[in-house]
């Protein structure tokens, strides 16, 4: 019974959140939005312990994911976080301290293992007895750095790569994510479920995945920074697979510091994943390296290829440029590359390495829980199952599996041409040409979700950073109507230190982020609505 009360005390006080704050500055009673860094130094001076905060974020989650405002974003919780959470306030009393996240919570996508007893699903009924008892190497890494994983978190169903007209956010396992600024709006995917966690205050940090967009596109919906890392820096192994030239793992936080925090953790070589063999030589400590100053001086690009989808998106970029510039950065116009090719390579080369990637994970699962042992399998298990199809097709598998193997020399040139046009002939030339930092671009906001017609979601730029393998971090940069806005920086090969320090001088100067109040719609919210009232 006294467990129970101090966890509903510790839950209202989480739950008393919810007005708009500056990002990194939350008031007395925000303490389900403060940063990776305010926990831990109120961990160090004993105000609270990890126990204290785990149970809080596990009753947030009831109260706010799955009662309250369903925002559908946790698909299942870890059994034995409070007992982990136990453990390292027993090593943090014993003068042991494993480093910036000792005892904090952090919500993992779905698609990644965890060792917790919890299914690894993808979103799919044909995953959802995929209990592997084995640790992907970047949830060892966050272990082994003294994070508590707090559950797992809904996703676009096969991270977003089953149909042309999939619903981002919907999942046949964890239903339809909500977004937090508006519960009516598409929080955009396929890490739907981390973003809008993280957005609501439902853990300390997350990790999503990218292919194409998947970190960055729902990140910058739902108003939190998302980090793409170079594809290589971060281990894939016990991941479910879509393109090993594009897929990477990378942090979801509230703040950039908090994305610096968990890179740092999760960074490093794998045997296992020959992508990461330079990542050892390549990876430092990012929160260290964080440089408020970094904008002073930094000649950035301006990609313009999202301009005119959002008049008023647009207008707040303009605004943006003025605030870039007062803080010292040369704002340079440059021309993006002809995307039309690229993204024809591109669907070519994912098409192709999914079907090899995925009949290789599902060969490593256990065939008493996973039935389903090939693409071929999954497609008839969706066929047979009415929740899977029930909202929209398959046609990304069936074009999978009807296609080649990866030695079609259609599928290597494809290959080549994507890397080449978006790499070395695309960012990398930009970036010479104009003698540039970084590349910046811009996102949002998002649409209502619309099953009928298809939403539209205004999501960040990043084809060329996701088919080049380049780094991209995307950067909470204002509101249109109450919807988030994010501010995208991309660079070369290896940049993560650089782009993390530019996006933090940025944060620092507009501390743009505001916490969400869970409207209904925006229509809902007081000056919309009453301006939806005739005059009396």
């Amino acid at each position: 019974m006294r467990r129970a009360i101090v966890a509903a005390g510790l839950a209202g006080a989480l739950l008393m959140s919810g007005s708009a704050h500056a990002a990194g500055k939350p008031a007395a009673d925000d303490a389900a939005y403060e940063s990776i860094g305010q926990m831990q130094a109120r961990m160090a001076s004993g105000q609270t312990t990890s126990e204290a905060i785990t149970k809080a974020y596990l009753a947030r989650v009831e109260a706010i994911d799955r009662a309250g405002p369903k925002l559908r974003s946790v698909i299942a919780l870890n059994p034995h976080a409070l007992a982990d959470a136990r453990a390292l306030d027993a090593e943090r009393k014993a003068g042991h301290v494993r480093g910036p996240l000792h005892g904090v919570p952090i919500l993992i996508k779905d698609n990644i293992e965890s060792a917790d007893d919890t299914a690894t699903t993808a979103g799919s009924l044909a995953l959802k007895d995929n209990v592997t008892n084995r640790d992907a190497p970047l949830v060892k890494r966050l272990t082994d750095a003294g994070a508590v994983i707090l559950g797992k978190t809904n996703l676009s169903e096969w991270a977003n790569f089953r149909s042309i007209r999939s619903i981002s956010g919907w999942s046949a396992v964890g239903g339809l994510v909500k977004n937090p600024y508006a519960l009516d709006r598409s929080p955009c995917g396929s890490s739907a479920g981390t973003s809008a966690a993280i957005a609501a205050g439902l853990a300390g940090g997350g990790i999503g995945t990218e292919t194409d967009g998947s970190i960055t596109g729902p990140a910058a919906i739902n108003g939190i920074v998302g980090l793409k890392p170079t594809v290589g820096l971060v281990s894939r192994t016990h991941i479910v697979p879509i393109s090993p030239s594009q897929d990477t793992a990378g942090p979801m936080t509230r703040t950039v510091a908090d994305a610096a925090a968990i890179l740092t953790a999760i960074a490093g070589s794998d045997p296992a994943d020959p992508a990461t063999a330079e990542a050892d030589a390549h990876k430092t400590d990012y929160l260290k390296a964080l440089d408020a100053n970094a904008l002073k001086g930094a000649r950035i690009g301006v990609l313009r290829t999202t301009a005119g989808r959002s008049p008023d998106a647009d207008l707040l970029f303009q605004e943006t440029l003025k605030t870039l510039r007062a803080a010292g950065a040369v704002p340079v116009e440059v021309k993006a590359p002809d995307m039309d090719p690229i993204s024809t390579a591109e669907q070519t080369v994912l098409r192709v390495e999914f079907k090899a990637a995925l009949n290789a994970y599902l060969a490593g699962t256990d065939p008493k829980r996973v039935k389903t042992r090939t693409l071929a399998d999954l497609i008839a298990f969706n066929t047979a199952d009415p929740r899977e199809l029930s909202l929209f097709g398959q046609e990304i598998f069936l074009a999978s599996q009807a296609g080649p193997g990866l030695d079609d020399p259609g599928y290597l040139k494809a290959k080549e041409t994507a890397k080449r046009l978006a790499g070395a002939e695309g960012v990398d030339r930009m970036l010479k040409e104009n003698d540039l930092a970084a590349l910046i671009g811009w996102s949002g906001p998002t649409g209502v979700v619309d099953p009928v017609n298809g939403t539209r979601i205004f999501g960040a730029p990043s084809s060329l950073s996701a088919v080049s393998g380049y780094p991209h971090i995307t950067v909470p940069m204002g509101y249109v109507s109450g919807l988030p806005v994010g501010l995208s920086i991309m660079g070369p090969a290896w940049s993560e230190a650089r782009l993390l320090s530019l996006a933090y001088a940025f944060e620092q100067i507009t501390h743009a982020r505001k916490n969400p109040t869970f409207p209904a719609s925006i229509s809902a919210t007081p000056d919309i609505a009453k301006a939806y009232d005739p005059p009396r």
